[in-house]
C-alpha cells in the first residue's frame, strides 16, 4: 500500500441544495486487495465475540448461575466497550508509529491479552471453586470482562481504519466486506462445540464443569485471533499523518489537537444522535437473543431448563448451529446485495434489515421444531449484518477525516449503551413474564419493529450531507 501523496491532489467539490460547495475527501480508490487485507481480520476478531455472545450464557449457567441473573454478567461486555473504544480511539488519533502505524499497535497490544482470556474463560468451573460458588461466578466475570476489554483494544482498529482510508465510492463495499467476514468467523466458531462433539469430543461434564467440547473451540479461536491480527499488522499499511491530512483536507497539525470526548460529543454530526437513537432498539433485542437463545431453545425443542441435563447442553450445540447459519445467511446477504446496493437507499435497507429481525424474533419464540430454526435465524443473521453495515457507512460519511478515531470509539457508546440498559431491563422484565426464555425473544421481536419505526429519525440518505469542510 503506497503512503505517497502529492501536493497537488484535487479536492473534490459538490454541490448541496442550496448552491454552497461542501469540499469531501480526496482519499483514493483502494485496490481490492487492500481491502481485503484491512476487512479480513475482523474474522479473528468476531471468532472471540461470536464464541462470547453465543456461548456465554451456557457457561454460566453451567458453572451455577441464577438464569434470573444472567442480567447481571451480561452488562460486563458492553460496559467494557463503552470504556474502552473511545479512549482507543482518541488516543490513537494522536498515535503514530514509522513501521506500524497508528491504528495497528493497539491491535497489536489487543489480540494477546484477549486470546489468554479465550483460554481461561471456559474454564472457570475447572479450578475446583465449587458449582454456584461466588468465587466461581467471580472468576467468570473477570474473564468476560477482561476478555471483552481486550476483544474491543483489537476490534476498533479494524472499524477506523476503514473511516481513515476508504473512499466514499468504496466505503459501502468495504463495510459489507467486514461485517461478511466477521460473520463468516462467527461461523467458524459457533460451529466448533458441534462438530468437536460429532467427532467424539465430550460434550457433557461433572456439575459445574463447561464440556471440553467448549473449551476446545475457545483455544482454537484464540489461535485464529491471533493469525488473522498478524496478518493485517503485516499487511495494512496506513496514511503517514501528512498523506492523511492532505487526503482530507485538515491542517496537517490536526493531529496534535487534544479535544476532550465530551467537546466532540457536544458537536458530534447529526447522523451521531440518528442512528444511535435507532441502535437503542436493535441492540437491545440482540441482547436478549445472546443472553436467552440458548434456554429458549432448550425450553421449546427440548423441553428442559435443567442445565446438567444432555437436552439443555444438545440445546447449547444446536444454538452454534444456528448461529453458524445466521452467520452464513449474513456472508451470502452482504457480498451478493449490500456490498453493490445504492448510497442513497441506506436508510431503506435499514428499515428492512431491522424488520427482518423482527420476523426472525418471532419465528424463533414461535418455533418448536429445532430443523425450522433455519428459516428465522437466516433472517436475524441478515439483519444483523445489515443494520451494522448500514449504521456505520451512515455514520462514517457525516465525518470530516478529523478525530476520527475518537468520534468511531464514541459512536460504540450507542452499540454498548443499549445493551446495558437491556440487562438491566431484564431484572423486571424476565419476573414479569413468568421467568419465559423463549418471551425474552419475543420481547426482543416487538423492539426491533420499533427500531425500524424509528429508523424515520434519520433526515437524509445522501452520504455527503454531514460531511463539512474543516476549521
Amino acid at each position: 500500500m503506497e503512503r505517497k501523496v502529492s501536493s497537488s491532489v484535487n479536492k473534490n467539490i459538490t454541490g448541496n441544495k442550496k448552491g454552497t460547495s461542501v469540499i469531501t475527501n480526496s482519499l483514493p480508490k483502494l485496490p481490492l486487495s487492500t481491502i481485503f487485507a484491512m476487512t479480513f481480520g475482523f474474522f479473528g476478531v468476531n471468532m472471540a465475540f461470536s464464541l462470547q455472545s453465543s456461548q456465554m450464557g451456557r457457561i454460566f449457567q453451567t458453572i451455577g448461575a441464577n438464569p434470573t441473573k444472567l442480567g447481571f454478567f451480561f452488562i460486563l461486555p458492553p460496559l467494557a466497550g463503552m470504556i474502552v473504544q473511545p479512549l482507543v480511539g482518541k488516543y490513537s488519533d494522536l498515535t503514530w508509529s514509522n513501521k506500524y502505524g497508528r491504528r495497528m499497535p493497539y491491535l497489536m497490544l489487543g489480540a494477546p491479552i484477549a486470546a489468554l482470556v479465550m483460554v481461561l474463560l471456559p474454564n472457570a468451573g475447572s479450578f475446583g471453586f465449587g458449582y454456584a460458588s461466588i468465587a466461581a461466578l467471580t472468576f467468570g466475570a473477570i474473564a468476560i470482562l477482561f476478555m471483552d476489554l481486550s476483544s474491543n483494544v483489537c476490534m476498533q482498529p479494524f472499524k477506523m481504519i476503514v473511516g481513515d482510508m476508504v473512499n466514499e465510492d468504496q466505503k459501502d463495499l468495504a463495510w459489507s466486506w467486514q461485517q461478511s467476514f466477521s460473520n463468516l468467523g462467527g461461523v467458524v466458531a459457533t460451529v466448533f462445540p458441534f462438530l468437536l462433539t460429532m467427532f467424539g469430543v465430550s460434550n457433557i461434564a461433572d456439575q459445574g464443569v463447561v464440556p471440553l467440547s467448549v473449551r476446545l473451540s475457545f483455544y482454537i479461536g484464540a489461535i485464529i485471533l491471533l493469525a488473522t491480527s498478524v496478518y493485517t499488522v503485516m499487511k495494512v499499511r496506513e496514511y503517514d499523518p501528512v498523506a492523511y491530512a492532505e487526503y482530507h483536507h485538515l491542517d496537517p497539525n490536526h493531529h496534535k489537537e487534544v479535544p476532550s470526548l465530551w467537546s466532540l460529543v457536544k458537536r458530534a454530526p447529526r447522523a451521531f444522535w440518528e442512528v444511535s437513537f435507532v441502535q437503542l432498539f436493535d441492540w437491545f433485542a440482540f441482547q436478549y437473543l445472546w443472553t436467552y437463545a440458548t434456554g429458549a431453545i432448550a425450553k421449546n425443542v427440548w423441553n428442559t431448563a435443567n442445565t446438567a441435563s444432555a437436552g439443555y447442553q444438545a440445546a447449547g450445540n444446536w444454538y452454534g448451529i444456528l448461529t453458524c447459519i445466521q452467520s452464513i445467511a449474513a456472508v451470502i446477504w452482504g457480498f451478493l446485495i449490500l456490498s453493490k446496493t445504492n448510497p442513497l437507499k441506506r436508510k431503506f435497507w435499514f428499515r428492512v434489515g431491522l424488520i427482518m429481525g423482527a420476523i426472525g424474533f418471532v419465528g424463533v419464540f414461535l418455533t418448536h421444531n429445532q430443523y425450522l430454526l433455519i428459516l428465522p435465524f437466516c433472517l436475524i443473521g441478515i439483519s444483523y449484518l445489515t443494520m451494522q453495515t448500514e449504521a456505520f457507512s451512515i455514520f462514517t460519511s457525516a465525518l470530516n477525516g478529523k478525530n476520527e478515531g475518537a468520534y468511531m470509539g464514541l459512536f460504540n457508546c450507542g452499540i454498548c449503551l443499549p445493551q446495558i440498559i437491556a440487562s438491566v431491563a431484564s431484572f423486571a422484565i424476565f419476573p414479569l413474564i413468568n421467568n419465559s426464555m423463549p418471551g425474552m425473544i419475543l420481547v426482543a421481536g416487538i423492539v426491533m419493529l420499533l427500531g425500524a419505526v424509528a429508523v424515520g429519525v434519520i433526515k437524509e440518505d445522501k452520504p455527503q450531507e454531514g460531511i463539512a469542510k474543516s476549521k
